[in-house]
């Protein structure tokens, strides 16, 4: 099993990563992506601990769009940060979480739309899928991809928390539609109607830990042991058993990454 979006080299897990590492590894999830912000160097130095506590994690990095205000009029060095914290990675699986997000007011539109557009187009250069961060921005995340994306960028739509119609859009692109412990919230139909939806091929899920732990955990701090909670939503929308969507997932992840 494993949690396709964390991120185990935040400050959040700073004081008891082995012990996560543990209940994961004991919960059946062997694997996970661990997302890391391209622009915090702090961050980026514990990967080394991610690694050295679980080898089999994987690691994407990008500028975040809540961080691209700092790249206001200078788009260009949001792709060369990003560059250097891949490459400072050495064996990065994506690129992300990139995107846009008009939810909050972190950063002005027209600048997180160039320092998501600059990042596709490394992306594209350095043939690496994409993680993509969107929220209340749909038709614009579309057309940066389209435009920028020239056709060759493919990835996943993190976190999926759109309609029915996000869903079809983000599918047309070639993309695939992650799904996190939301999925798992009582009011949460229509997320639900969306994942019954979206082709068995085409599925992955994650915790985005710390952030959002699904039922019965809600209200804690996420960590990767429980996206087997959200998988197991998955697996019931979806009319299969919970090994049989592990399995679809996993063989999903690794055609993807």
């Amino acid at each position: 099993m494993i949690d396709t979006h964390c991120h185990i080299a935040g400050d959040e897990f700073v004081a008891d990563l082995a012990d996560v590492v543990a209940r994961a590894q004991a919960a059946g999830v062997d694997r996970a992506v661990c997302i890391l912000a391209a622009d915090e160097p702090a961050e980026l130095d514990r990967a080394a601990a991610v690694r050295a506590a679980w080898p089999t994690v994987r690691f994407a990095a990008g500028i975040h769009p809540h961080a691209s205000g700092r790249y206001a009029g200078r788009a260009d060095q949001s792709a060369a940060t990003a560059r250097a914290a891949l490459a400072s990675i050495g064996d990065a699986v994506a690129l992300g979480e990139i995107g846009l997000d008009y939810h909050y007011d972190f950063a002005p539109k027209d600048v997180q739309r160039e320092v998501f557009a600059a990042q596709v187009a490394l992306a594209v250069e350095t043939d690496l899928p994409v993680v993509i961060h969107t929220r209340e921005a749909m038709d614009d995340t579309v057309d940066v991809l389209r435009a920028a994306g020239q056709g060759r960028v493919r990835g996943v739509i993190h976190c999926f928390t759109g309609s029915s119609d996000d869903a079809r859009r983000a599918l047309d692109l070639g993309f695939y539609i992650s799904f996190s412990g939301i999925l798992t919230f009582p009011r949460a139909d229509l997320l639900r109607e969306a994942a019954r939806l979206v082709p068995l091929d085409r599925l992955l899920v994650e915790t985005d830990a710390p952030f959002l732990a699904p039922v019965p955990h809600r209200g804690q701090r996420n960590e990767p042991a429980w996206v087997v909670q959200t998988l197991a939503a998955l697996a019931a929308v979806k009319g299969l058993s919970v090994a049989a969507a592990g399995d679809a997932v996993l063989g999903n992840t690794e055609r993807m990454f």
